[in-house]
């Protein structure tokens, strides 16, 4: 296929894709980069392209099925036009504080439920499965925990009564790890059920390098890192917030992003789902313009599309009906 051009705007991005065969060309041109169709069923590399329809029809013996640059990704099924599906990704990845259902029920003209169902799509794809560990060489990380959730006094009292029982004595919160690597700037951060010692190291070990310097508080299911292989420093909140180079003013600073996203945006998010809103986060976080790596809002677009394949949710999954499939 011939060199897609890439739009560098949102205004760019409606005109280029108002065109259905624009659409396809270009997802297809990220999803196999070789130029060659791969069928979806068998991994056979042998299709024909069915003009008149728009799909590819296998010509392996065996298979002989026929796919659309839908199959096998988050688009699988999905009767919305390629032309919104591109638009929704660009909003959600370029929004700095997130893209609610109701904004894209209202731009690009689909009913809410479907437009929440797409953005959990989008949000499998911008999820990474496969992470370096952070503080590779010795670098700096910061570790920090923080308690997302509607206060008490706010919650109908059978909510709150639910959310006492399902958070392991934290009425109102969900818990989330995060640890920022300083020198590349990437952060992790991921959902726990608990904060005691074991559960927060062993998060710590499965995410960063030993003999890594960590930075973290003074909360105490901190101690013994240094027993771990780990240089570890802290500073107590209670006293000081810097000294020196430790601190967490960093990941802090991630945590600020993300609630603004939690309360301003999408206002209620069940815990159930939000370890979808922090792959979000994490994705445009990591992939943020900086000194290093001067990424635009089209980098970050043609990134995500890049991760469509391989991917299925159905709403089945997303409403906790039937058990997700592995990606």
């Amino acid at each position: 296929m011939e060199q897609q051009i890439t739009p560098t705007s949102l205004l760019e991005a409606i005109r280029y894709f108002s065109d259905v065969d624009v659409c396809i060309e270009f997802v297809a041109s990220l999803r196999w980069l070789d130029g060659v169709a791969q069928c979806p069923h068998c991994g056979g590399k042998n299709a024909g392209f069915l003009k008149t329809r728009r799909i590819w029809k296998c010509r392996v013996p065996e298979c002989r099925k026929q796919f659309s640059v839908k199959t096998g990704t988050i688009f699988e099924e999905s009767p919305i036009g390629l032309d919104k599906w591109l638009m929704a990704i660009w909003l959600v990845v370029n929004c700095k504080n997130g893209i609610s259902s109701y904004e894209i029920h209202r731009d690009l003209k689909v009913t809410q439920k479907s437009a929440w169902f797409m953005l959990h799509r989008i949000r499998l794809a911008l999820k990474n499965g496969t992470w370096a560990k952070l503080g590779g060489g010795g670098e700096p990380v910061e570790v920090d925990e923080t308690f997302i959730g509607g206060k008490p006094k706010n919650m109908h009292a059978k909510r709150r009564l639910k959310m006492k029982t399902s958070l392991n004595g934290y009425a109102e919160k969900a818990i989330v790890v995060g640890m920022l690597d300083r020198d590349s700037r990437q952060v992790r951060a991921k959902v726990l059920p608990n904060v005691r010692r074991d559960t927060l190291q062993n998060a710590i070990l499965d995410t960063i390098e030993r003999k890594a310097t960590v930075y973290t508080d003074g909360f105490q299911a901190y101690d013994d890192l240094a027993k771990r292989e780990y240089l570890h420093e802290t500073v107590t909140h209670i006293d000081e917030y810097v000294r020196g180079n430790v601190h967490t003013q960093g990941i802090e600073n991630f945590w600020s992003l993300l609630k603004r996203g939690l309360n301003g945006t999408y206002v209620a998010v069940e815990p159930f789902h939000l370890e979808r809103y922090l792959d979000e986060q994490m994705f445009r976080f990591n992939n943020r313009a900086t000194k290093d790596n001067p990424l635009n809002d089209a980098d970050r677009f043609m990134l995500a599309v890049s991760q469509i394949s391989g991917k299925r949710l159905t709403y089945a999954e997303l409403t906790g009906k039937v058990q997700e499939t592995a990606s």
